[in-house]
């Protein structure tokens, strides 16, 4: 029978694998369409996703007789494809390495893939699909086939290359020859020449490593008696987009994914927005993980090195300011939707809510874990620094939470969040038992209250609107009770979760709004609103239509239990940047709605 080459999925049908340094998405054919490696933020090796013909992929071609499924090895990010035909049937185990070594308990993190092909049953066939693109597709790859490894070396730059290791003759693979699997293969595509042997008992034990690691790590995950599984791999895929080395979390583990197809609104989401960070290390905190918390303190604390340091609403992986925005014409984007841009101009933008997510972070911090005096005391200075910033700042207007790219408003969350900063900060102080700061930001913190409860709350319309001077709702006004700003029996917010139900609810899900910005009027469901909508339906007393909003959300997630940024509002296909940090975390916290933590304890018997 003649082979044939299975066709790219129609949506996001990808898993996620990493080691926090970096990450790869796998179709579920079992093709790698995205990796950059050394780091999360490097230039990519495989970017099919942003272009099918040229943007490069690692992939397995099996006939049509072939049946293809995927799922993640149990409790870990491992992800496993079978291919099973009457031929045989085979699996192949996708993963980085990530385990502790050493008596410092240090981490080995390299950034590198192993593939492990593990034959099943009979004489499978397949061929190699090896198509590197290096640096976006902008630079040809040359080979170099060597005793033990293949380099791969960049056109355009000799010393961009990366290494290929694997137990199948290397012109198998380049000549893409058809394949019979009669034992155990693997492959390891390494950023870095390897110093050690790489055989298939290395391979195994590479493995075993790493999934006891995350075995280990997920057990500490809080159980549940509700969608605990659910729950269990939004948390790890959170885990897996936190930068390491500095403790950064990033937005997505990919750029210029539409969120709409066909249309501009197209962003590179491979960046630490404190929004995005505070929120995913707020939930992780929640579900028992204090160890990412810690290390995004350390990462907000050496960005602020000195007192006089400006916040930023988003900054590098490492800490950098500047993120300089660049479209690459020759990639065709996803599903022909251009451009496809690296870097985010975004970074200049001012977005006041940003201080509040932050400072919520920071209060769990000094309730929960706040280590030794100095650590107290070098926290305390963020806390001024940003005080100082809502104190100068919150009377003015920004850009809002959605970072419109047009004219500043005073956009009502943005006030409200300004009001949770100060709430914080207060809530510090006192825990510090500093008085005499506490009584002096309760007044700052009063203050914007009263301006949000009077220019805020529009008595025409019996609701919050989405800036002082317009009547348009905002799915971001359902945070207000979230956050402490106002209760769920407060009528005001009641008629404001009726508000934006009615105005943005579409087809089972929600606009984030609807007015017209700078890119025309939205036209995709952004993922977050939803689950926003559905605490907005739970705590007002709505529990049942929480309920069947919330089961028919999930039935949209991908095959693995996925979310992206947006949903398409007809298809209920997933668009925007994916997995996106956003979707998750919101899965996590509304699943917890419905949901109560098993006391462990009871099951252990003295």
């Amino acid at each position: 029978m003649e082979l044939t080459e299975n066709l790219q999925a129609e949506s996001l049908n990808y898993g996620a694998i990493g080691n926090c340094r970096s990450a790869a998405l796998i179709s579920d054919k079992g093709s790698i369409d995205w990796l950059c490696l050394p780091d999360f933020d490097s230039s990519s090796i495989f970017a099919k996703i942003l272009d099918k013909k040229i943007g490069g992929n690692f992939g397995f071609i099996v006939d049509e007789s072939y049946s293809i499924k995927q799922k993640y090895v149990e409790h870990t990010n491992i992800l496993c494809t079978t291919f099973s035909s009457y031929e045989g049937e085979f699996e192949v185990l996708d993963f980085m390495p990530r385990y502790r070594i050493g008596e410092k308990h240090d981490y080995y993190l390299p950034p590198e893939v192993y593939r492990l092909i593990k034959l099943r049953s009979g004489k499978p066939r397949f061929k190699v699909d090896f198509k590197p693109a290096m640096n976006y597709a902008r630079d040809t790859a040359t080979f170099n086939i060597q005793n033990d490894y293949m380099k791969v070396v960049a056109s355009e730059n000799q010393y961009d290359t990366f290494y290929l290791y694997s137990s199948i003759d290397f012109d198998t693979v380049l000549e893409k020859k058809e394949f019979i699997l009669e034992k155990n293969e693997f492959f390891l595509l390494s950023y870095n020449q390897k110093l050690i042997k790489i055989d298939q008992i290395r391979v195994e034990m590479e493995y075993q490593r790493t999934k006891v690691y995350w075995i280990n790590w997920a057990n500490r995950t809080k159980k549940f008696t509700k969608y605990y599984s659910l729950i269990e791999r939004s948390v790890l895929v959170l885990k897996l987009m936190s930068f390491h080395r500095s403790g950064a979390v990033l937005a997505a583990l990919t750029t210029s994914l539409p969120e709409s197809i066909g249309e501009v609104r197209n962003w590179d989401y491979r960046f630490c927005w404190l929004r995005d960070a505070s929120m995913s290390i707020e939930t992780l905190l929640g579900v028992g993980h204090q160890g990412a918390a810690k290390r995004f303190m350390a990462f907000i604390h050496n960005i602020l090195k000195k007192k006089s340091d400006r916040f930023q609403i988003m900054y590098g992986i490492r800490g950098e300011r500047l993120l300089h925005e660049e479209i690459l014409p020759h990639l065709s984007g996803y599903k022909n939707s251009a451009p496809v841009r690296i870097g985010n101009d975004a970074y200049h933008q001012k977005q006041n809510d940003s201080f509040g997510y932050l400072m919520d972070v920071i209060f769990q911090y000094y309730r929960f874990f706040p280590g030794s005096l100095d650590e107290v005391e070098d926290m305390f200075e963020v806390v001024k620094n940003i005080v100082r910033a809502v104190s100068s700042d919150w009377e003015n207007p920004d850009k809002g939470i959605w970072e419109i790219r047009g004219e500043e408003q005073h956009f009502v969350l943005s006030k409200v969040m300004s009001w949770v900063a100060m709430d914080r900060a207060v809530g510090i102080a006192e825990i510090l038992q500093r008085n005499d700061f506490a009584t002096r930001w309760k007044i700052i913190a009063d203050s914007i209250k009263q301006d949000v409860m009077e220019k805020g709350w529009n008595e025409e319309i019996g609701s919050f609107t989405q800036t002082y001077t317009n009547t348009e709702m905002d799915s971001s006004l359902l945070l207000m009770e979230e956050y402490g700003f106002i209760s769920a029996n407060d009528i005001r917010y009641k008629k404001t979760v009726d508000s934006v139900y009615r105005a943005l609810n579409y087809n089972g899900l929600m606009f984030r709004y609807t007015v017209q910005d700078d890119f025309g009027k939205p036209t995709s469901a952004f993922t977050i609103c939803t689950f926003w909508m559905i605490r907005g339906l739970f705590v007002t007393g709505r529990e049942k239509e929480a309920q069947t909003l919330f089961e028919e959300l999930l039935s949209y997630s991908n095959h693995l239990g996925l979310f992206s940024e947006d949903l398409d509002f007809e298809t209920k296909s997933q668009l925007g940047n994916f997995p996106q940090a956003y979707s998750q975390l919101a899965l996590i916290n509304t699943a917890l709605l419905f949901s109560e933590e098993i006391e462990l304890s009871k099951f252990i018997r003295p």
